[in-house]
């Protein structure tokens, strides 16, 4: 089946359905605020080299993790006790998601948060669209997380940690604070044993756009004004 190609002039996705077997959908478009809103909306979200064209994605299997499964390792609340984190939500989204870009990692998944990528979601974080999680020791922020919500699911986009476990202690607090934040849901988008380990497991597209659709249905697209 023929990816498809996605024109800039008008803002529409085929049937995320239609994704080819390791999830990828379509090519180009644009990286637009109302481009991206609609994709998320739809279980679809970019990902892609700098060097490549826009590339859009819906996998199957979908990682995801519901809050209340968030395993919190005796570790990792001995650190959350001793080590004196602050956490905060919203407050630097920027520097989040530039430390989420220049984090070493295992893998070259830091690599594709190019400069048009962080333009792009920071302008959603300037909308109320996307949202951080920030850890800070000595008033450096130190670890954190950044991702989009629609309806009650929230998608992440990525982590990072500059001192050991940071990120899975902003994971820790958004879980914690689901409720508040109307987060019934914690969209992984790709699987990796990282987040399995910390409680997130597989459930079919199908499953996922249901799920998706029903919190839409329910909240509607949701816009934090701060």
């Amino acid at each position: 089946m023929p990816i498809y190609k996605l024109p800039e002039s008008e803002v529409y996705f085929p049937d995320p359905n239609l994704a080819e077997d390791d999830g990828m959908l379509a090519v180009g478009g644009d990286l637009s605020t109302l481009r991206l809103i609609t994709a998320y909306a739809n279980g679809i979200f970019p990902w892609y080299n700098p060097e490549d064209p826009i590339l859009w994605w819906s996998t199957n299997p979908r990682l995801v993790l519901f809050p209340k499964d968030f395993i919190a390792r005796k570790s990792l609340m001995q650190t959350i006790r001793n080590k004196g984190y602050i956490i905060k939500f919203d407050t630097d989204f920027e520097t989040t998601i530039n430390n989420c870009s220049t984090a070493r990692r295992n893998d070259d998944l830091g690599t594709w948060i190019s400069n048009e990528i962080k333009e792009a979601y920071i302008k959603l974080f300037e909308l109320g669209f996307a949202h951080s999680v920030e850890v800070y020791k000595d008033n450096i922020q130190v670890g954190g997380l950044y991702g989009v919500q629609v309806g009650s699911v929230f998608s992440g986009e990525s982590m990072y940690s500059n001192v050991r476990d940071t990120s899975k202690v902003a994971l820790y607090y958004l879980c914690k604070n689901a409720e508040k934040l109307n987060i019934e849901m914690i969209d992984s988008q790709t699987t990796t044993k990282h987040m399995i380990t910390l409680g997130a497991k597989e459930i079919s597209r199908i499953e996922y756009l249901d799920f998706l659709r029903n919190s839409i249905d329910k909240y509607g697209i949701m816009v934090n004004n701060k």
